[in-house]
């Protein structure tokens, strides 16, 4: 078992070399690490070529509710870019809360933050200019946008990470032993208050530490009081599961909202803005440059709250791809149901209210051409990879697998290793491949099949298998604040390159605290679920 093992950790090693060591993009990385484990899967598992290129093609398709989401909603950001929206809902965005930070902070980060990345905006670039202007210091800007929708990454590109593991689960326990997204959903969001809050003290402690802490742990506890409750509701519904992200996002401010007025504090502060600034805002209602958001989020509901509709489009209209995987197996793409059809249609639909003129459209082509292909690689090529370890060893003639793939060898000897600490670690596991994939979806992509199958090795009943996923998927999404392309992204955007070298050394320090507190979390549901230590 030893060269097996040596073998399938040989392109992970070279994944991490090439980001750590050459420095190189995620995309670039993936590309590298693609090749070496395609000739790993070859040479090593005697996996013949045919079964790769199925293999890498299969996952490039089931990438496409994350790499198609990149791909859309990149396409919307650059058109409010273009038509002045994003700066409309920048400068609104600058005038709230402005004499309580903690509050700010909580509304800013955490509410605008995890509703930005829930319908496919990017805060690590949006957030940073904003922090600066209300008089953050360069290491906060950059640190705070960061670190602020983490908790939620599960449920960010309306619940890409999520629906990628149920499908990934499904494909996993087989036919006849599917699990319903709003089964994984009432697991994962049971890690939402506990990690929310604790990111919410990270925050208050990069901007004052202790005094922060003390003056604003209310509005902090509320926070993932908040996500809390809006999360255990939604995640009760297959239907409701995809909104999470933006219903708690909206919660979020209209607590801290809520809390302000409360408190005889300001919501909003108009004489902080420029007349410049006035002047823009008075010429684009805020209403027009929210529009694609609204849209977004009105199509969705519809599809999703009626019951009728969104099983009719989730479990009826599964739109299969037949005849290209290696073992058979047909790829439900649900097109009709996938957020990044939404996305492009509530797009088109908010042309007529933003007016772009012919150059801002051409503008807005140009700089999606520019910006999309290397995000929408980058997220397909994990995919292709955790494939690729998943069917290794595959035998299409045969039609079984005449030598262990590279996921079982690797789920095998972490079950020996770890045994019944594996609870302990899992969510490191997940930080790591978080770090080498750059998000969430990709690390459940890569990794989700091998814990699953470690922990069905340790004799855990399913509900032992999402919890330990969950603790992996929750692992993979706090790397967001580690990963060097989102921190230089934040960088980039108030002209600070290198800054983010000064950011990372305490982020490392808070992705690994709230790691450790994501594993202490796994192993409490795992006890309490009758698993405790299981060998």
């Amino acid at each position: 078992m030893t060269l097996p093992l040596l073998l399938t950790l040989l392109p992970i090693v070279v994944i991490l070399v090439m980001l750590l060591v050459f420095r190189k993009a995620a995309d670039v990385s993936g590309i590298i690490g693609w090749l070496a484990i395609s000739v790993v899967a070859w040479l090593g598992f005697q996996t013949a070529p045919e079964v790769i290129l199925r293999s890498t093609a299969a996952g490039f398709i089931r990438s496409f509710s994350v790499s198609l989401i990149v791909a859309t909603s990149l396409l919307q950001m650059a058109l409010m870019e273009k038509t002045g929206a994003l700066r409309r809902i920048t400068i609104f965005i600058r005038t709230i809360a402005s004499d309580n930070r903690a509050v700010q902070i909580m509304m800013i980060n955490i509410g605008f933050g995890t509703l930005m990345v829930a319908v496919g905006a990017t805060p690590v670039s949006i957030l940073p200019p904003i922090l600066l202007a209300m008089g953050y210091s360069t290491y906060v800007a950059i640190a705070l946008p960061a670190i602020g929708y983490d908790s939620l990454c599960t449920y960010a590109l309306l619940g890409a990470p999520i629906v990628v593991f149920v499908d990934i689960a499904n494909s996993f326990l087989g036919k006849g032993n599917e699990i319903a997204l709003h089964q994984a959903g009432m697991v994962f969001y049971m890690f939402l208050p506990v990690v929310s809050t604790m990111i919410g003290f990270c925050m208050l402690w990069i901007v004052g530490k202790w005094q922060a802490i003390r003056d604003g742990w209310l509005p902090c506890l509320l926070t993932g009081a908040v996500i809390g409750v809006v999360a255990r509701f939604t995640n009760q519904y297959d239907n409701l599961v995809v909104l999470t992200g933006v219903l708690c996002g909206i919660a979020v401010i209209a607590a801290m909202a809520a809390y302000l007025v409360v408190t005889g504090g300001k919501v909003i502060d108009r004489s902080l803005l420029s007349a410049e600034e006035r002047e823009f805002a008075a010429a684009m209602p805020l209403w027009r440059a929210f529009m694609p958001w609204t849209l977004l989020v009105i199509l969705i509901l519809v599809l999703n709250v009626p019951q009728d509709l969104f099983s009719w489009l989730y479990r009826t209209m599964k739109l299969p791809i037949a005849g290209l995987t290696a073992d058979g197996k047909p790829l439900d793409t649900r097109a009709l149901w996938q957020a990044y059809t939404w996305i492009l249609v509530s797009t088109i639909l908010a042309v007529p209210f933003l007016k772009p003129t012919g150059e801002q459209l051409r503008e807005t082509v140009r700089t999606w051409v520019r910006r999309a292909p290397r995000p929408v690689f980058a997220a397909a090529v994990f995919f292709a990879i955790g494939e690729i370890m998943n069917m290794a060893g595959y035998d299409m003639a045969a039609g079984r697998f005449v030598v262990p793939s590279m996921v079982t060898v690797l789920a095998d000897s972490s079950a020996q290793a770890f045994q019944g600490m594996y609870g302990e670690v899992v969510a490191f596991i997940g930080l790591f491949g978080g770090f080498i994939t750059g998000s969430e979806a990709s690390t459940i992509a890569m990794f989700a099949k091998y814990t699953m199958t470690t922990a069905k090795n340790l004799d855990m009943p399913l509900s032992g298998l999402i919890i330990v996923t969950a603790g992996l998927a929750f692992g993979g999404g706090l790397a967001s604040v580690i990963s060097p392309a989102k921190l230089q992204n934040a960088a980039a955007a108030i002209d600070r390159i290198g800054e983010e070298g000064k950011v990372i050394r305490i982020a490392f320090v808070f992705a690994l605290l709230l790691t450790l507190v994501t594993s202490l979390f796994v192993v409490v549901l795992l006890t309490v679920n009758g698993m405790g230590r299981v060998s």
